[in-house]
């Protein structure tokens, strides 16, 4: 004899808003401060550190949650990670201030940057199945990382302000993409 099955199926619809456009501001805006500095337009402050700390470091991380509510694995990633990037990245200016460490070294603070350089073009790879704002702005910052790390290694200061000025075009797109989605959204495109 087959029982029959009472199961009910609930469909729920998400309303919760959109955060990639947080953490690509967050990303983007910090981005191009701190590449004004490397191309040599005013030095390092605690201006870029802030930024570094509040809205590069934990507005990417909560961004990065709020993606993880969503279900979106890439997102989730992208921003806790490059969040815990600029955590990471202001720690290791701040933390031999305090005494609590040695100053990364220039072979150092260029494997750091490789690093990251090599997660961002992995994750380059992933925005093929996206859209050509995020190709850019991925594409753009794995170029930075690689050409951050190079001026590190051979400490040579011309890789470095090149480096700042391409940080400045990647940090303007992604400062683009996500304003972009903001009025994709609001004009009903999105």
């Amino acid at each position: 004899m087959k029982e029959k099955s009472n199961q009910s199926v609930i469909s729920m619809v998400d309303l919760t808003a959109n955060p990639a456009p947080l953490g690509l501001l967050g990303f983007g805006m910090t981005t191009v401060l701190l590449n004004l500095h490397n191309a040599g337009f005013f030095g390092m402050s605690s201006m870029i550190l802030a930024m570094g700390i509040f809205y590069g470091g934990l507005a990417q991380i909560i961004a990065g949650i709020m993606e993880w509510k969503k279900g979106n694995t890439f997102g989730t990633t992208a921003f806790t990670s490059y969040g815990l990037f600029w955590l990471t990245l202001v720690g290791l200016l701040v933390i031999p201030k305090g005494l609590w460490g040695d100053p990364a070294g220039s072979i150092d603070m260029g494997a750091y940057l490789f690093m990251w350089g090599l997660f961002t073009a992995v994750m380059f790879i992933g925005t093929l199945k996206i859209n050509a704002r995020l190709q850019f702005v991925f594409g753009s910052l794995a170029i930075l990382f690689f050409l951050l790390a190079i001026g590190d290694w051979t400490g040579s200061a011309v890789i470095t302000k090149i480096a700042g000025y391409e940080g400045i075009i990647c940090g303007f797109s992604a400062i683009y993409a996500a304003l972009a989605q903001v009025l994709e959204e609001l004009s009903g495109k999105a």
